[in-house]
């Protein structure tokens, strides 16, 4: 599995794993759920009366989600990844705050209004954090876009490109190392079981479409008969009667 290692995919793994820990813990402390944290008192007493706003409510305590996340992931971390893999051992611990980084970038205000009939004459506002969902299409953009980087670590993570490594890496950029093994094609050794025969919807655009998941080499169309029971009626006494019905119906599977 050693070819596993250092890939896109790692890549993203560490950083959703550590956004969803920052989320996770975050959210608890702003339920109450834990004795350790809760809301963001720093936002309690603040504001502009000028413009008729103040902070309130209960903000959520990203910073002490990040604490916690850096405290219980990048520690491990370190330690399974060893001192013989110092350019894998950055490229893991810059994954896993891009991660957080991510939470903290999607944070949005919040704001209720207060007046007399219904007007905003006051608003009380808070920061909370956006759906996860929204984080993990955040970081799968940044998947997408990910930045390949030397395994030979100096004095700072230095992109592969040459000709690039004047371009900054920035703290929410996913970083790998090696490139990933071909998914498309089944490989035994690896565990890459491939997607020859795999079943996909032709209409699709998504990653169970034909187009994406059968790699470019095309599809099979063939008719499967569905046999089942229906129109059950309940006869008096005391027994259900139903009519076999049979369908049929279209199954591509990628050559």
């Amino acid at each position: 599995m050693h070819s596993f290692i250092g890939t896109k995919e790692t890549a993203f793994i560490y950083a959703v794993t550590a956004a969803g820990l920052v989320h996770s813990v975050t959210r608890s402390c702003s339920a109450g759920n834990m004795t350790e944290c809760s809301c963001d008192t720093k936002l309690q007493n603040g504001g502009s009366a000028s413009e008729g706003w103040h902070w309130g409510g209960c903000s959520d305590d990203i910073h002490y989600g990040m604490s916690f996340s850096r405290k219980f992931l990048d520690g491990p971390t370190k330690n399974i990844t060893g001192k013989d893999g110092s350019g894998l051992l950055a490229m893991n611990l810059h994954n896993n705050e891009a991660g957080r980084q991510a939470v903290a970038k999607l944070m949005s205000v919040d704001c209720r209004c207060h007046g007399v009939s219904g007007s905003c004459a006051v608003k009380t506002c808070w920061k909370t954090m956006s759906p996860f969902e929204k984080v993990g299409r955040f970081l799968k953009d940044k998947y997408e876009n990910s930045i390949q980087i030397s395994d030979r670590l100096k004095k700072k993570i230095l992109r592969k490109e040459k000709s690039h490594r004047k371009i900054p890496v920035r703290k929410e950029d996913l970083l790998y190392i090696n490139k990933s093994p071909n998914y498309c094609v089944e490989d035994r050794k690896l565990g890459i079981r491939g997607t020859r025969g795999r079943e996909c919807n032709r209409t699709s655009e998504g990653p169970d479409g034909c187009n994406l998941l059968c790699c470019g080499r095309g599809y099979n169309t063939h008719v499967v008969r569905h046999v089942e029971r229906c129109e059950c009626k309940f006869v008096w006494c005391c027994y259900v009667r139903c009519r076999q019905c049979e369908s049929m119906t279209d199954v591509h599977t990628c050559k």
